[in-house]
Formats: structure tokens, C-alpha cells, sequence
């Protein structure tokens, strides 16, 4: 199948290279709302990616001229009773998990708006860049429904106040805002932003894939922890780590002054 056909097809494109499995939103006609359908297939792809270990990072991209738009409002209302509109948020909180609990990095590239579970996606990708067109917000509460779910990854990437300002309000924040806020960690000029995800992902996929896994469980481990148990976490893995082959090599590269050989 040529990727043209693939991508009229397909509501959820990936394309492997180099060690980088990319993954676009393809419903381009709704700015790549979170559909159950969708939904469905990223967490397949996500599935499929944790057991891949020639992947050593993951890119969240989108066709069109939103990135994500949050969920369906027109399936969520055709769902109808609580119990199978609990259904879908459901799903798309075991994407939001995955992204968390998946061994690779996660890399947003967002081109354009991202609203409600589009902000959630981006707030729950480990980095995020971002071209300086895009904007964000949090903007169920101008429809009756208070941004909840996406609250949960907000208020873990940017400050108190700043998270319940955009839920308040659902009020739009530029790129740079959203960067200042700590809800991306670069702002580009559109032109660029593939060129900068490229090479993000490609400085991340060259370090010792152990090393960066069980550093991404940790980090997000200790998060919700205390001071004590957190440095106990962090020695018990930071030690694991140095008596590890990779850890060995790493240790030996540097003393020999020379680049390490990471093995998959």
C-alpha cells in the first residue's frame, strides 16, 4: 500500500525510522478528535510499541490544520448514558497511562491547536515542541463539561495556578505561554518543527535504551512519592543501572575516553 493510500485509509498512520516510530492522527476533517475508534488504535499502536525494542522513541504527530481537538463531542453525546460515555473516557485514559508507562520516550510535535484531551495528549507526552502557530486550552468548561481528565495531566506538568486558570476560563494560551508554563519544552517557527523533533528524537534514540527505561519508570514513580522513598527509589535504580552491562560499557567509554557501544 503506497503511503498516500495509507494515509486516506487510515485514521492513525505509523512510520518507523532510524530507531523512531511516528505515529499521526489522521482524521483531519474533525482536527483529529479522539474518537473511540482512534483511541482504540492508538493504544494498539501503543501496545505493539512497548514490545519493539528497536523503537527508542515515539513521536505524536497530526495531519490537518488542528493537531487534536479533544474528543467527539457528537459521539459523546450520541453515547448517551453515563455508564458507555465513562466507556470511552475509559480509553482514553488507558492511552494517557500507556504513554506513561511505555519504555521509549514520547515526543509531541505539535503543529497546530490542541484542546481538551488534544492539550491533555501533548500535557501527558514525555516533551513536547511545538510550532509557534500552535495554541492550546482547556476549553470544556465553555460547553458544560469541566476538563476533568485533562486536568490530571495538566496539573502534573505546569503550576497550580496557571492549570486551574486555562480550566477556569478555557481560555487559549500561545506557544510561547505554553512553554513558559512548562506544558512544552521548545517553540519553533512551523518550517522547523519536524527538522527539531528529528533531532530531539535522534539525540535520545542514540543513549543506552536500559538506561533511558528505567529512568522514564523512575522519574514518574518518585513523582508521587515522598522525599525518602524517592531517593530510595532513585539509588535502588541509579545502582541497578551501574552494575548493568550497559552501565559497565558506559563507565569504561568514558575512563578510555572513547564512544560508548550500546547494545540493544
Amino acid at each position: 500500500m503506497s503511503a498516500v493510500l495509507q494515509a486516506e485509509s487510515s485514521i492513525l498512520l505509523r512510520a518507523d525510522r532510524e530507531g523512531v516510530a511516528t505515529l499521526t492522527l489522521n482524521r483531519p476533517d474533525h482536527f483529529n478528535a479522539l474518537s473511540g475508534e482512534l483511541l482504540e488504535q492508538l493504544q494498539a499502536a501503543l501496545d505493539a510499541i512497548a514490545k519493539d525494542a528497536s523503537v527508542r522513541v515515539v513521536v505524536i504527530a497530526a495531519r490537518g490544520r488542528g493537531f487534536c481537538a479533544g474528543h467527539d463531542l457528537k459521539e459523546i453525546r450520541a453515547l448517551g448514558t453515563q455508564e458507555r460515555i465513562e466507556g470511552l473516557f475509559r480509553k482514553c485514559s488507558s492511552v494517557m497511562t500507556s504513554i506513561v508507562a511505555l519504555p521509549q520516550p514520547v515526543i509531541a510535535q505539535v503543529h497546530a491547536t490542541a484542546t481538551a484531551a488534544g492539550c491533555q495528549l501533548v500535557a501527558q507526552c514525555d516533551l513536547a515542541v511545538a510550532a509557534e502557530t500552535a495554541r492550546f486550552a482547556v476549553s470544556g468548561v465553555n460547553f458544560g463539561l469541566f476538563c476533568s481528565t485533562p486536568s490530571v495531566a495538566l496539573a502534573r506538568n505546569v503550576g497550580r495556578k496557571q492549570a486551574m486558570e486555562m480550566l477556569l476560563t478555557g481560555d487559549f494560551i500561545d506557544a510561547q505561554t505554553a512553554r513558559a508554563y512548562g506544558l512544552v519544552n521548545r517553540v519553533v517557527p512551523p518550517p522547523q518543527l519536524e527538522a527539531e523533533v528529528a533531532t530531539l528524537a535522534a539525540v535520545i534514540a542514540a543513549k543506552p535504551p536500559g538506561a533511558v527505561a528505567s529512568g522514564k519508570r523512575a522519574f514518574y514513580r518518585q513523582l508521587e512519592m515522598g522525599l525518602e522513598p524517592a531517593y530510595a527509589l532513585a539509588s535502588e535504580v541509579i545502582s541497578c543501572n551501574a552494575a548493568s552491562d550497559e552501565g559497565r560499557e558506559g563507565m569504561d567509554a568514558f575512563i578510555e575516553k572513547r564512544k560508548p557501544n550500546w547494545k540493544v
